[in-house]
């Protein structure tokens, strides 16, 4: 059984398999090393860059995110917590700020705020800073983002945790982008695509039964094995970043403690063996692809190793393509609508509920009627996308996006160098194609609830969403044949 191909849940066979996985990874690395030094002209120059990070682990205990049924605050740590910056300056046009950080998501209200913070101090138009979060469920509650899942269990002091959190979580995000403005320098931007046949999709297969399915080759639904992987070297041609992203879930873990999961695995793994390397993790349209088998620390390190190879085989064997140094950026909000929206007697009978998460929701949305004067129908849904190199296509879309998202985007526009981010700026719901909306179940409505929306999404939204995906890389497109001619 080929160990890049299989995972191996019983305990002899992992160790094994990643006893052989550290022996590929070394031999990688080697190539890796003595490629950067024969090879040292793999990306075009005419880029500037600058690179922070930032340990963002809660300092005390307090209540942890991604999963209803904790009852108490974490219990310690298994791994750091990390928000990374890569500030990315072409010779042709503004300055773009990419942010990685090890959480579950994070809420509009708190992204806008450290947004409009950068994009002032600095000068950077909004849309060329983007947030991206991993998903590790083993992170802390992160401002108002999922909120009506700890509604009704958080006290109050838990929740001044909370809100101090959300505090200080900004300022060490803008700390960190200072420090990388301050340490611009020149370089070179590259880029290629392996595979990582971790994530299963979750609706179509059975946890239990997914190794023996797996090792029959009968896996089934969707699923997006890519692993895009940019590369940031310096004139020397010493890598200094490495951004790489993946459709899958951070659910490994759901235990008490603090971890990055398999995300913060491989981005540990990378920067152990290339010492002053930056490892960046982007997560992509994982929303209904799960790591399985799961539940276990060695399962996390193992997928997390299996990544990092992925990523390390792309360096090693492939001849990166260089972009040269030009970063066009579009954005919009679009007004995504529910299917329907409760009226307020609706709410006020839910408050009764027996469900303690229907009921979370119900007060929730009184509250915002309070507030408000009454429930949108619509929700503002934010798309940016950015054009490196007259190459790359990088699409940051915000919620739980189902991988039908990114399989269609590819396949209408550039394939592999088409990328597609989830999770990034506002994680307000999982964002379901039509098809998973007919199909119904968790990902198509249930979810909602946990995060507070009145409503299932209208069946319109993969096209509304694909519509100004398509506007914003025509335009980007058109703009690229216009400086050609």
């Amino acid at each position: 059984m080929d160990v890049i191909q299989q995972c191996l849940p019983r305990k002899n066979s992992l160790k094994r398999a990643e006893r052989i996985l550290g022996s590929l990874c070394f031999l990688a690395c080697v190539g890796l090393l003595g490629m950067n030094v024969a090879s040292g002209m793999s990306g075009k120059e005419g880029w500037q860059f600058g690179k922070a990070k930032v340990n963002i682990t809660p300092m005390e205990p307090m209540w942890m995110s991604g999963y209803g049924g904790r009852d108490r605050v974490a219990e310690g740590k298994l791994t750091d917590l990390w928000a990374k910056v890569l500030v990315l300056k072409p010779k042709t046009g503004d300055m773009a700020i990419l942010i990685t950080m090890d959480l579950v998501g994070i809420d509009q209200t708190l992204s806008d705020s450290i947004r409009k913070r950068l994009a002032d101090e600095y000068g950077v138009e909004v849309e060329r800073i983007v947030l991206c979060c991993s998903h590790t469920h083993t992170g802390p509650v992160v401002g108002m983002n999922l909120a009506p899942l700890h509604y009704l269990q958080v006290e109050r002091v838990h929740q001044a945790q909370i809100d101090k959190y959300a505090v200080w979580l900004k300022s060490q995000v803008i700390k960190s982008v200072s420090v990388a403005m301050k340490n611009l320098s020149s370089g070179s931007v590259s880029w290629g695509t392996g595979r990582c046949a971790v994530a299963v999709n979750r609706r179509n297969n059975r946890e239990a039964s997914v190794p023996s399915v797996r090792s029959r080759g009968e896996l089934a639904g969707p699923t997006d094995h890519d692993t895009p992987v940019l590369v940031i070297k310096d004139l020397d041609h010493r890598i200094q970043v490495i951004v790489f992203g993946y459709a899958c879930h951070a659910t490994v873990l759901s235990f008490y403690q603090w971890s990055g999961d398999y995300p913060g695995y491989a981005q540990m793994a990378l920067e152990s063996r290339l010492p002053g390397v930056q490892a960046m993790f982007w997560a992509g349209c994982g929303g209904d692809q799960n790591p399985l088998p799961r539940r276990k620390v060695e399962l996390a390190r193992h997928y997390g190793e299996r990544l990092a190879l992925a990523v390390e085989s792309v360096i090693a064997t492939q001849e990166l393509r260089p972009l040269a140094a030009s970063l066009e950026s579009r954005s919009a909000c679009i007004p995504l609508p529910y299917a329907s929206v409760p009226e307020l007697s609706e709410l006020r009978e839910t408050l009764d509920s027996k469900d303690r998460f229907e009921k979370a929701r119900a007060q929730w949305l009184l509250s915002i009627v309070e507030t408000n004067g009454g429930l949108s129908e619509t929700y503002p849904y934010p798309i940016v996308t950015w054009n490196l190199g007259d190459q790359i296509q990088w699409v940051f879309l915000g919620g739980e996006v189902v991988v039908d998202y990114a399989l269609r985007i590819k396949k209408e526009n550039r394939g592999t160098s088409t990328w597609v981010a989830g999770y990034t700026n506002d994680v307000m719901a999982y964002v379901p194609s039509r098809r998973v909306l007919r199909e119904g179940g968790y990902e198509g409505a249930g979810a909602m609830v946990y995060y507070g929306l009145p409503g299932p999404w209208s069946e319109t939204v993969e096209q509304r969403i694909m519509d100004e995906v398509t506007s914003q890389l025509s335009e980007g497109d058109d703009e690229s044949t216009d400086r050609q001619k």
